[in-house]
């Protein structure tokens, strides 16, 4: 039986990584070629060999998704080996913890760069791609920080906050060529990220376990689980639906309070 992506060419940002690991697995066990995109080069390797070995396709290739130049590079490469690409999947991302006064300039345009800058790049280099096919799908990964505030993340928030709409704008102005739109918003997921933001606090275990009691389903979730959310927005499973977003976050948004304690 083929998968979900048979025949179609994935472009995946941060994907050496956390979620962007999750999506390239779960993309290439679907049928997709997968073009990894990241900045370290043995984890990106390791994972893409891992695909291979199991009968997927997949390559890695090294990239600041900062630089317009190293973008530009990266979907070339990808059409070079692959010959188009249908999905674009805009993962890269980055947290700073420290409150708004402390930061400088450079702090402040490094971390809407990698969070937002590289969203129009990779689109606006892919979209000669994309508006080829019938179908082509842009899946940009928000946060639950895209509604809502939280601590000491001030510039991470306002980044997760510019993805949201900017799905929504790319949605509809691209919904004519047979482009999708969409922007998928995770909670608390056991990620990278998470820990370096975890390892901010004094008591890291303590304020993890903390932080889960507010979530319904009393439980983290892991980047396989943001992935096939994703893969919902990368094929017709989800046809009709573009310009909004899909919050994964186990119900951490849906209450004001919440002790999960009270409920076992």
């Amino acid at each position: 039986m083929a998968g979900k992506l048979e025949g179609k060419v994935a472009w995946v940002s941060g994907a050496n990584k956390g979620i962007g690991e999750g999506i390239s697995r779960l993309y290439a066990k679907e049928g997709a070629k997968v073009a990894m995109i990241g900045r370290t080069v043995p984890e990106g390797e390791k994972i893409a060999q891992e695909i291979e070995e199991l009968g997927g396709q997949a390559f890695f290739y090294k990239c600041d998704v900062r630089s317009e130049r190293e973008i530009k590079a990266s979907i070339e490469e990808t059409v070079r080996r692959y010959g188009t690409i249908d999905i674009l999947i805009n993962n890269a991302g980055i947290v700073d913890i420290k409150p708004l006064h402390e930061y400088t300039i450079e702090d402040w345009d490094y971390v809407m760069d990698v969070n937002v800058r590289s969203m129009f790049l990779s689109f606006k280099y892919a979209f000669p791609y994309l508006s080829t096919h019938e179908h082509s799908y842009v899946v940009n990964l928000g946060s639950i920080s895209s509604f809502v505030g939280q601590d000491t993340t001030p510039v991470y928030t306002t980044s997760k906050g510019a993805v949201l709409n900017l799905s929504k704008s790319i949605g509809l102005d691209y919904a004519r060529y047979g482009i999708r739109c969409n922007c998928v918003c995770p909670g608390i997921t056991e990620t990278p990220m998470l820990m370096k933001h975890l390892n901010a606090e004094n008591d890291p275990d303590a304020h993890y376990k903390k932080r889960l009691t507010r979530v319904p389903i009393n439980k983290q979730l892991y980047p396989e689980d943001v992935a096939k959310t994703c893969l919902f927005f990368s094929c017709e499973d989800s046809s009709g639906v573009t310009a909004t977003s899909l919050i994964i976050d186990g119900g951490y948004l849906g209450c004001a309070e919440w002790d999960a304690s009270k409920h076992e």
